[in-house]
């Protein structure tokens, strides 16, 4: 494949691993308790990553700012997203629900972006026309998970939770993008995973709940390590790199769909035809967000 056609695939690849996240959590999370399960799929990570980074030489981030800078958004964006999702739904709060209060994420990026005005770079603005599409995709995806609202308790402690997550993703996304320079995937990850275990391993620790190495869990946390971190973390990272934050958060609005999809397939979860209008129109509204230029 060559270069150009790997960009344009990149963002398909990515959601279409990323929405494998609600596989890992339905066969891993009733064997592990979500923040240990997250830590030890961020060290397995880290030990694959390594050998990697040094048998391709791989360049290392260069000065201490930016380390610090990956630190952060590590923290952000794994740690605080990936542990906020996890753990808010192991506290009783419904797929569904997390799956609407994260789908915020655009559209808080996009207003975010807004609120800079001028002083925002020209692709980095948001025309009426994205506007439209951002809006479009989160009614979408309020139809989708609309089955699954109300499934589950919401309380004060894992809606905040879900709150977290969602604040911690859309600050992630755009400290990385104007913080961080453009350096190797591999070695910007490691750095980034080992702040957001640094920060997850002591919470794991003071974790209530048990481990059962059962092969639903196993399988869940191979492919979390090998798909997830490895793969579209990576992919998550090169495409803020390279495009402009509201397109690549739009991207997010595919995941529940996809993921519907997924569980269409392998679990006979029923398509209904409020998720399937609901599909339709987020990706319209994606599509509109994709090509809709600056003001």
């Amino acid at each position: 494949m060559h270069s150009e056609d790997w960009l344009r695939a990149m963002p398909v690849v990515f959601v279409l691993i990323w929405s494998t996240g609600f596989v890992v959590a339905r066969y891993g999370m009733p064997h592990a308790p979500p923040i240990g399960f997250l830590s030890l799929r961020y060290a397995l990570s880290l030990l694959c990553f390594l050998p990697w980074i040094l048998w391709a030489r791989a360049r290392w981030p260069q000065g201490r700012s930016q380390w610090l800078h990956l630190a952060v958004t590590g923290v952000l964006m794994h740690a605080g997203y990936l542990g906020g999702v996890w753990a808010a739904v192991k506290a009783g709060i419904g797929a569904g629900t997390v799956a609407l209060i994260v789908g915020l994420q655009p559209l808080l990026t996009a207003w975010w972006v807004a609120r800079q005005g001028a002083g925002a770079a020209a692709h980095e603005r948001v025309s009426l026309r994205q506007w439209l599409g951002l809006l479009l995709g989160f009614g979408g995806l309020g139809l989708v998970v609309w089955h699954k609202l109300g499934v589950g308790e919401v309380r004060a402690d894992n809606l905040a939770l879900a709150l977290l997550a969602l604040l911690c993703i859309t600050a992630g996304t755009l400290y990385q993008k104007r913080h961080v320079r453009p350096c190797d995937a591999r070695t910007a990850n490691t750095v980034q995973l080992l702040a957001a275990l640094g920060v997850s391993a002591p919470v794991a620790w003071l974790e209530a709940g048990s481990w059962d190495w059962h092969p639903e869990m196993l399988a869940a946390l191979a492919w979390s390590v090998v798909a997830l971190t490895l793969g579209a973390s990576s992919l998550l990272y090169l495409l803020i790199q390279r495009g402009a934050a509201t397109r690549v958060t739009s991207l997010l609005y595919l995941v529940p769909p996809c993921t519907a999809l997924m569980g269409w397939l392998l679990f006979d979860e029923a398509l209904g035809a409020a998720t399937l209008l609901g599909m339709g129109l987020t990706v319209l509204g994606v599509a509109w967000v994709l090509r809709g230029g600056g003001r």
